[in-house]
């Protein structure tokens, strides 16, 4: 199972996550403090959050996200990006 690194504020969590579930999930899931006005569904940027290691074992952007103006590197949205693999990330809005 891969396994998730959160960073928020001066905390950090590292938990494991299915392949295939989207970093809002398993953040949710998990007890981890992150927005998500639209409800996961891309049409906010209230998950905003920062690939720290780990890009190549998520996802590649969507439209979505591209649609949202999140077309750089390190920036996604949690609620449109799956995990492959291990990856660290950190909470924008915390």
């Amino acid at each position: 199972m891969p396994k998730i690194t959160f960073i928020y504020g001066d905390e950090k969590k590292i938990v494991e996550a299915r392949k295939g579930d989207n970093l809002l999930q398993i953040a949710l899931e998990a007890g981890v403090p992150i927005e998500s006005a639209c409800g996961g569904n891309g049409f906010c940027t209230t998950c905003l959050c920062n690939v720290k290691e780990g890009m190549e074992n998520l996802s590649k952007r969507n439209d979505r996200e591209e649609n949202m103006g999140i077309v750089k590197d390190p920036e996604r949205l949690a609620c449109q990006t799956e995990v492959e693999g291990d990856a660290e990330i950190e909470i924008v809005d915390f």
